[in-house]
């Protein structure tokens, strides 16, 4: 009976070897052995069938199968409105994976196929065809958007014609590739981070009408040619540009330009303001020029706002400011200006501010007197005797010890709107 026993142990301690070997498989039928005359079936695990073997084994349980995840969906695929639309979709999300901080949410909208109501995004139809939907027009204006670059973006928009994107954070050179760009007609990127020198590639550019790279930190020289391309508005105050203003300035037919707070040297040409004759706003305050005024300032009959304030000019006042008779403000502060403020000019109709303060002017007349009382003439820091708030005797001599002469002294007194017109003396200072 014992060697029976110890048979039959042996037999099931076999069995379980076998059954935990093949336990992966599950496809394996229960495994049966005839032990005593009896046939003994094993499930997997070693798990006995007839319960009445008297004895109790503990066989290692087969490893259970492990349920993976199901594969996932294959990508779905985006339908397009058109095919210009599916050209730009990847480079507008690889622009969107560049853009380091985007404090109000604007990408989380450039998302799936239907890109002209991405925020900032408007599509119409391109001039080479009627029939279909690009994207024209980009509008980024305040978004507060910072990417190290636009490049691989701007310059991959082929049918773009508008392109805003001032107050943001947006650094770098602008590429070259934007020349290719053959609708773009208005170019904005104001008060960003753009460094290098001046984007040359818009030099050519036909159909640009508008341009505005103010309130960056662009260097260098402007190319003369830029003032005698077709542009309506041209604005580059507010940079590094250092250059003596070209000759060339004055055959310019821009309707808008600013040149303040920059570097610009040399004395103003000559020409320049004939070109200007119809801005309505002459703003070159903040630069580093030199010279006399010329009569030729006269020729400003459009102004409203005149500003060449701080900067190096020296001389007496033109008369010839008095034939602006639309202008508003007058800004000549923080120069080297001298002699009599001239009354012709204190008679300006809409004058509403006149500041010729951190000069050295040595006589006002009654009419001027009366707008210093009336807080529109400023002309504090100067050298009128009579007046309050001015130099000092010794910082006046000083200027005065040293004297400064500007070609063509006659035609200060000139008035090419009142030719007749006969100018009061001042006394010497």
């Amino acid at each position: 009976m014992r060697s029976i026993s110890t048979k039959f142990y042996v037999l099931l301690v076999l069995a379980c070897l076998v059954v935990n070997t093949m336990a992966q498989n599950t496809n394996t039928e229960p495994l049966g052995f005839v032990i005593g005359g009896k046939r003994i079936s094993l499930t997997k695990g070693c798990a006995l069938k007839d319960r009445n073997i008297p004895i109790t084994l503990e066989c290692p349980q087969p490893k259970t199968s492990i349920s993976l995840p199901p594969l996932p969906l294959k990508d779905e695929i985006l339908q397009f409105a058109e095919q210009r639309l599916a050209v730009v979709y990847p480079v507008i999300q690889e622009f969107k994976s560049i853009i380091t901080s985007d404090p109000l949410g604007i990408t989380k909208t450039w998302v799936g196929s239907d890109i002209c109501n991405y925020k900032g995004f408007y599509c119409e139809s391109p001039p080479d065809n009627k029939t279909a939907i690009a994207v024209a027009s980009i509008d980024f204006n305040g978004f507060q958007l910072s990417a190290p670059t636009l490049d691989g973006f701007l310059d991959q928009l082929p049918d773009i014609a508008l392109f805003h994107a001032n107050s943001n954070s947006f650094a770098g050179t602008i590429s070259s590739n934007i020349a290719k760009l053959p609708y773009l007609y208005e170019l904005d990127i104001s008060n960003n981070k753009f460094s290098g020198p001046f984007p040359a590639a818009v030099l050519g550019m036909n159909n640009l009408e508008f341009l505005d790279i103010r309130f960056n930190y662009f260097t260098g020289s402007v190319p003369p040619q830029i003032f005698t391309q077709n542009l309506d508005f041209l604005f580059i105050n507010n940079n590094g540009f250092m250059i003596k203003l070209p000759d060339n300035i004055g055959s310019t037919h821009i309707l808008f330009l600013t040149l303040a707070n920059n570097k610009f040297i040399g004395p103003l040409p000559r020409s320049i303001f004939k070109a200007f004759s119809e801005l309505t706003e002459v703003l070159l305050v903040n630069n580093q020029l030199t010279g006399c005024l010329p009569y030729e300032i006269g020729y400003l009959k459009e102004a409203v706002v005149f500003d060449v304030g701080d900067n190096q000019l020296t001389g007496q006042l033109p008369f010839s400011l008095a034939c602006l008779e639309k202008v508003e403000q007058l800004n000549f502060a923080n120069n080297l200006l001298f002699g009599m403020v001239p009354e012709a000019v204190c008679g300006l109709p809409n004058l509403l501010h006149f500041s010729l303060s951190d000069n050295y002017f040595t006589h006002a007349g009654p009419l001027c007197r009366f707008l210093i009382e009336k807080g529109v003439l400023d002309v504090r820091n100067n050298c009128i005797p009579d007046l309050p708030f001015q130099r000092s005797v010794a910082e006046c001599a000083d200027f005065f010890a040293h004297p400064r002469f500007c070609p063509h002294m006659w035609s200060y007194t000139y008035i090419p709107c009142k030719p007749y017109y006969i100018p009061e003396m001042a006394p010497s200072p």
